[in-house]
């Protein structure tokens, strides 16, 4: 195994099973003679959840990622018409991200998928994982600014000029992420909410189940109790019936 497979197989792990994945790959390095790179790969922190569902989404919604990167270096290249297309790109990853983080167990709260955000777009302001390798993000990057995504438009050929971009316009662009970014929060939220409502009832009907259980089986006894009874008294009629009759004798 090289360091390279090594790293892809670590940071595609689920984020419960990272340290010991971690272990078992230095070791398996180890015994292939690549002590260096066992020692290398053994610094490897365990990510963030917001890092690590970015590193699912590199594998599992490729083609979106590809085209967060593409509208991404669109907009920086001063194509400022491309910016919704680079929002939409980022929705789509937000909520897939959503739907993965579910999937595995982990919270889909607002502030998480606040970072998934801040993570993808700043990964979309560089082009890439760079200084990490493609799909293992370490840590959580702070979001660009908004003159970070129109970089490259600084350099271009100086005519034609390329539109200048205000401040309206830049209020404009945060206030519409941050829009994008509160129904997502929302929507994790009413999703969170419904599933806590359908355990709860679950629970309820679970509830109701031992408690018409626990009547039947009452029930149950009372009737054999009752037999019991009966029976008794039957034998004490016929034990007085036959002391009568020794005493009429």
């Amino acid at each position: 195994m090289r360091y390279d497979d090594a790293i892809d197989a670590l940071y595609r792990a689920p984020l419960d099973g990272f340290v010991a994945e971690r272990k078992r790959l230095a070791l398996e390095l180890t015994r292939a003679g690549d002590k260096g790179s066992a020692a290398l790969l053994s610094k490897n922190p365990r990510p963030s959840v917001s890092a690590w569902v970015v590193n699912q989404l590199w594998r599992e919604a490729r083609a979106e990622f590809d085209e967060l990167f593409a509208s991404g270096a669109r907009v920086r290249a001063g194509q400022l018409g491309e910016a919704a297309t680079h929002r939409e790109a980022t929705n789509r990853l937000v909520s897939r991200a959503a739907k993965l983080l579910e999937a595995a167990g982990h919270s889909t709260s607002e502030a998480t998928l606040r970072k998934v955000s801040a993570n993808l777009s700043a990964l979309a302001a560089k082009g890439g994982f760079e200084p990490d390798p493609p799909g293992a993000l370490r840590s959580d990057r702070d979001p660009p600014g908004f003159e970070a995504m129109h970089l490259d438009a600084t350099r271009a050929a100086p005519a034609p000029p390329a539109k200048s971009v205000t401040k309206e316009d830049e209020a404009r662009a945060r206030a519409e992420a941050e829009e994008t970014e509160r129904r997502a929060a929302a929507k994790a939220r009413a999703r969170d909410e419904r599933q806590r409502l359908t355990r709860a009832l679950e629970a309820e009907r679970e509830k109701v189940q031992r408690l018409e259980r626990l009547r039947d089986d009452q029930q149950r006894t009372l009737a054999e109790t009752q037999g019991r009874l009966e029976q008794a008294q039957a034998t004490l009629t016929a034990l007085d019936a036959e002391l009568a009759a020794v005493s009429e004798d």
